[in-house]
C-alpha cells in the first residue's frame, strides 16, 4: 500500500521555496499539475518533456515508471536505491508496495539540485563521526550482502545519492582540511563535496586513477569542478570532488541528459549528437557543440566508456538560464555490454577520429580536427599523469595498453 498519495514539488535556489505544482498517484498512474502562479513566472524545469501547461500531466510508463525524467533524477539510484531498500526491510516494509512518490518523499528536501517533495518522509538525524576508512569497510559489508550496524548512518550520508559507487555528501573546510557530515545549509567555511568510494571490484587505486584523469581532462580543455584525494587513517585514498549543483549554500536546478530526453541510461540508444542538439536547444549558442565534443572526443581516447545519460546533466538557475554541468564521472571504464554508453555518429564498439569527424561535419564545426588533435595530445602522457598521480605501475601500464589502441 502506497505509504504517499500526493507531494508538493518545490524549488528551492537557496533563498526561498517557489511552489511549482503537485504530484499525486491514483491506481498506480502518476499525475502532476503545475501552480498557476509558477506557469505566471514563465521557468521551465523539463523543456522538452514537460512543457508549461494548465493541464494535468502525465509521463509514459517507460522509461521512469510513469514518472517524468525531471522528478525521476530526485530519486537515488545504485547505491542510494540500496540502501533504502535495505533500510525498508530493516523496518519491516515490503519494498515490493513502495511507489515511486514514496521514494520521493524519502527524498524530501534533501536530493540534488534545487527540487524538493513534502510531505517529506524523516529519518533520524545525528552528528555522525567521519572515519573514512570505518565508513568503507561498512560500505563493503552492504556490498557483500551482509547487515552493518550503520546502515542508518550510511543512510544519512549518502541515501540520495545516484550511481554504482558508494558514496557521502559532506562539508568540506579547505582551509583547515576539516570533514564533517554533509546537511543542507553548511557552516561558515564549509562547502558541500561528495566522497566515492570503491566498489567490490574495484582496484585499490581507483580513487587515484578518477583523480589522475580529473587532472588529465582539466588539461584537455573539460570543466570540472574542484575534485582531490582524501586520505583515511589507513593511508588509503578516496576520491571527492565538490558539488556543481551547490554555490555555497544556494542551489541549482538540476536536470540529467537521460532525465530531460527519457532516454532509459541502462538500455540507452542515445548518440553524442543527441546530447548536441539538447545543448544547443538549452544554452542557445553554438559553443555548446565544442564542449560536447571536446567531452566526446576525451571519452573515445581516454576509454571512458561508461558515459550513459545519467552522467551528463545541465543546471538551471533562478532566472531559467540553462547551462551544460561541469563534466563528472571521468575515468577508465567500461560499460556493462563493453561498448560506449553513448554512441558516436552511431558507433559504439569502437569509434575512433573518423566518427568524431563525422559527428562534427554533421553540425557544421570547423574547429573539430584540433580539438581531437588537443585531446590527443593530452592523452598520450597518461603514463605522466598515472606516475604524477598514485597510481600503480600495474594499473599505468594496464590502461595505457587499451589506449593505444584507439585511433
Amino acid at each position: 500500500m502506497a505509504i504517499v498519495e500526493k507531494l508538493l514539488v518545490s524549488l528551492d535556489f537557496g533563498n526561498n521555496k517557489i511552489e511549482v505544482g503537485e504530484l499525486a498517484i491514483s491506481k498506480s498512474n502518476i499525475y502532476f499539475k503545475y501552480y498557476p502562479d509558477f506557469i505566471n513566472l514563465g521557468i521551465e524545469i523539463s523543456p522538452f518533456k514537460m512543457p508549461l501547461s494548465t493541464s494535468i500531466l502525465s509521463a509514459e510508463s517507460e522509461p521512469f515508471d510513469s514518472l517524468f525524467g525531471v522528478f525521476n533524477d530526485s530519486l537515488p539510484d545504485g547505491w542510494g536505491r540500496l540502501l533504502l531498500d535495505r533500510k525498508l526491510n530493516s523496518e519491516t516494509i515490503n519494498i515490493s508496495t513502495i511507489t515511486p512518490l514514496d521514494r520521493l518523499a524519502y527524498v524530501g528536501l534533501n536530493g540534488m539540485g534545487a527540487l524538493c517533495y513534502q510531505p517529506e518522509i524523516k529519518s533520524e538525524n545525528e552528528n555522525l563521526v567521519l572515519e573514512l576508512d570505518n565508513i568503507a569497510n561498512e560500505m563493503k559489508r552492504v556490498l557483500d550482502g551482509f547487515d552493518t550496524d550503520i546502515l542508518d548512518k550510511l543512510y544519512q550520508l549518502g541515501g540520495s545519492s545516484g550511481g554504482a559507487r558508494p558514496k557521502i555528501f559532506i562539508g568540506f573546510n579547505p582551509k583547515t582540511q576539516h570533514i564533517i557530515q554533509g546537511t543542507d545549509r553548511m557552516p561558515k567555511g564549509y562547502e558541500h563535496w561528495i566522497i566515492k568510494f570503491p566498489s567490490s571490484t574495484d582496484s585499490s587505486d581507483i580513487a587515484n586513477i578518477e583523480y589522475a584523469y580529473y587532472k588529465m581532462a582539466l588539461d584537455a580543455g573539460i570543466e570540472m569542478n574542484t575534485c582531490k584525494l582524501f586520505i583515511g587513517k589507513s593511508g588509503r585514498m578516496y576520491f571527492g570532488t565538490k558539488r556543481f549543483d551547490r554555490i555555497g549554500n544556494d542551489r541549482l536546478h538540476m536536470h540529467s541528459a537521460s532525465g530531460l530526453m527519457h532516454d532509459n541510461f541502462r538500455l540507452s540508444t542515445m548518440d553524442y549528437g543527441h546530447l548536441m542538439d539538447c545543448a544547443f536547444r538549452l544554452e542557445n549558442h553554438i559553443y555548446a557543440y565544442d564542449k560536447i565534443f571536446r567531452l566526446a572526443s576525451f571519452n573515445v581516447f581516454a576509454h571512458n566508456r561508461d558515459d550513459h545519460s545519467k552522467n551528463f546533466s545541465f543546471l538551471m538557475n533562478n532566472n531559467g538560464v540553462w547551462i551544460f554541468a561541469p563534466a563528472y564521472d571521468l575515468t577508465f571504464s567500461y560499460s556493462s555490454h563493453g561498448h560506449h554508453s553513448t554512441m558516436i555518429s552511431g558507433e559504439s564498439k569502437t569509434p575512433g577520429t573518423n566518427h568524431l569527424i563525422e559527428l562534427a561535419e554533421y553540425f557544421g564545426m570547423s574547429k573539430a580536427a584540433n580539438i581531437i588533435e588537443q585531446v590527443k595530445a593530452i592523452v598520450s602522457k597518461w603514463k605522466e599523469y598515472a606516475a604524477d598521480d598514485g597510481v600503480s605501475k600495474i594499473s599505468s601500464n594496464r590502461i595505457e595498453s587499451v589506449l593505444q589502441t584507439v585511433h
